[in-house]
């Protein structure tokens, strides 16, 4: 078992500490809102520090959850960043989606203080980080990737290192490309069973045991049909996450017009009220034109 810190408790970094902590490890926790971070102690043990310099102090290994590049930033660099508790031969995972840029960034910042840092996004949602069973995919060096992994394996269905530094967040990045597709789609199907005076429900349960059905299709369509959108990943940061996919895919000299159009979309979703509500919230916008 190691020494940890865990560096922000949002929706899915607080069960992911929790995994930690169950699985035998000794876990400090850091959060902006210090009530957070003192009820995760109340729940699970281990204990909390008020800074990230401090809770890193001495941790084999420190992980982070938190907003976008400069909340990373924040908790990586400066005199209360993380970087400046850890130890030579640590290895900071960050779990963030942010851009590949900041991550690179942030590789070349703490391999100048002999600290290894492992790109590690995550995909599974919510439900994914309270049930252990998330999708993470690394970047970053063999070795220290190698060392993570027993970490990441507390709340992990896969971990697979994909490249160097940057390639996990790439990966991340082609993740969000194939959902906004999808709830799009799905979205337009939904809608048109309404339309068409057809039974949602029975219509998913033919068309999911085919070539259409997904994850998106077998976990979200009752929420959809029953107008419910409190369940998962909020617009708000997937648009954020199709933010970093559209620039990167201009550095890189791809085409993204599905992105970039379901990008709107959510934009529209956003005026309607949607910030909060969760990524399957596409069909909203569809009801509303009529």
């Amino acid at each position: 078992m190691a020494k940890v810190a865990f560096l922000g408790l949002g929706v899915m970094g607080y069960p992911m500490a929790g995994h930690l902590m169950t699985a035998g490890h000794d876990v400090t926790v850091f959060n902006r809102t210090t009530a957070k971070a003192e009820a995760w102690v109340d729940q699970f043990g281990g204990a909390h520090e008020v800074a990230p310099r401090k809770a890193a102090a001495g941790c084999a290994f420190v992980m982070s959850c938190v907003g976008n590049d400069d909340d990373l930033r924040a908790v990586c660099l400066g005199d209360d960043g993380a970087f400046a508790g850890m130890s030579e031969g640590s290895v900071f995972v960050d779990h963030t989606t942010v851009s590949a840029k900041v991550t690179r960034e942030l590789y070349d910042a703490a391999a100048a203080k002999g600290i290894s840092f492992v790109d590690a996004p995550i995909s599974g949602g919510q439900a994914g980080a309270e049930n252990g069973v998330l999708s993470v995919m690394c970047g970053g060096d063999q070795a220290a990737f190698d060392r993570a992994a027993r970490i990441i394996d507390a709340y992990a269905r896969i971990c697979r290192r994909i490249g160097d530094s940057g390639a996990g967040q790439m990966t991340k990045m082609c993740n969000q490309i194939a959902i906004a597709g999808l709830v799009q789609g799905l979205s337009e199907a939904l809608h048109f069973a309404e339309k068409a005076g057809l039974d949602g429900r029975a219509v998913v349960e033919v068309i999911s045991q085919g070539a259409a059905g997904s994850w998106q299709m077998s976990n979200r369509y009752e929420t959809m049909i029953d107008d419910q959108f409190n369940h998962g990943f909020a617009v708000d940061w997937m648009r954020k996450d199709l933010g970093i996919c559209l620039d990167t895919a201009d550095e890189v000299g791809a085409s993204l017009p599905v992105t970039a159009l379901v990008d709107q979309f959510y934009k529209d979703v956003q005026k309607l009220g949607g910030h909060r509500w969760d990524t399957s919230s596409l069909i909203k916008r569809l009801r509303a034109m009529g």
